[in-house]
C-alpha cells in the first residue's frame, strides 16, 4: 500500500463511534479525550463547526465529525466526547458519540477504501479494516479541517 496516510504495522489507532458507524483515528494525532461540554458559537461558521472551546488557555475549534463526514448533524449529550487532535499545525476538538477501543495495526489489516466514484469519500477515508464482523473506516484527519477555515495554532 503506497498511501502515506495508512499507519505502519505496530501503530495504534483509537476506535470511535459516530451514530452506528465505527471509525479509527491514528493515536499519534490524539492529544487527549475530554467529556462533552457546551461550546461557544462562532459566528458564520459552517454547520459542522459547533463552536470553540478553551483548552487550558488555547482556543480550539470544535468540529461535529459526523456532520463533517456527511452523516448528518449530531446532538452532543452527556455521553459524547471530544477528541482533541493535532491536525497539521492546528489542534481541534472532534465530537464523537464514544471512544470504543484501541486497535493495533497488523500487516494487511488496513485495505484501501473502495472506489465509490466520490473524491470526498477517499479524501476522508484513508483505508478500511474488518474488526470482528464490523467494518471500521480509518479517517484521514488531514482533510477534516475545512479549507476555508484558518488553522488555530496550538
Amino acid at each position: 500500500m503506497g498511501d502515506s496516510r495508512i499507519p505502519s504495522p505496530g501503530a495504534e489507532l483509537i476506535s470511535v463511534r459516530i451514530a452506528d458507524q465505527a471509525y479509527a483515528i491514528d493515536i499519534m494525532a490524539v492529544r487527549e479525550i475530554r467529556g462533552w461540554t457546551t461550546t461557544t458559537p462562532l459566528p458564520h461558521a459552517p454547520p459542522h463547526v459547533l463552536g470553540m472551546m478553551n483548552l487550558r488557555g488555547a482556543i480550539l475549534p470544535v468540529i461535529d465529525l459526523g456532520a463533517r463526514l456527511g452523516l448528518g448533524p449530531a446532538t452532543p449529550g452527556p455521553a459524547s466526547v471530544v477528541v482533541v487532535a493535532q491536525i497539521g499545525d492546528a489542534q481541534m476538538g472532534l465530537v464523537v458519540d464514544a471512544v470504543s477501543d484501541i486497535l493495533l495495526v497488523t500487516e494487511g489489516l488496513i485495505q484501501p477504501a473502495p472506489d465509490v466514484g466520490s473524491a470526498d469519500s477517499t479524501a476522508f477515508v484513508a483505508g478500511v479494516m474488518t474488526i470482528d464482523t464490523n467494518i471500521v473506516s480509518l479517517l484521514a484527519l488531514d482533510n477534516v479541517l475545512p479549507p476555508n477555515m484558518p488553522a488555530m495554532a496550538a
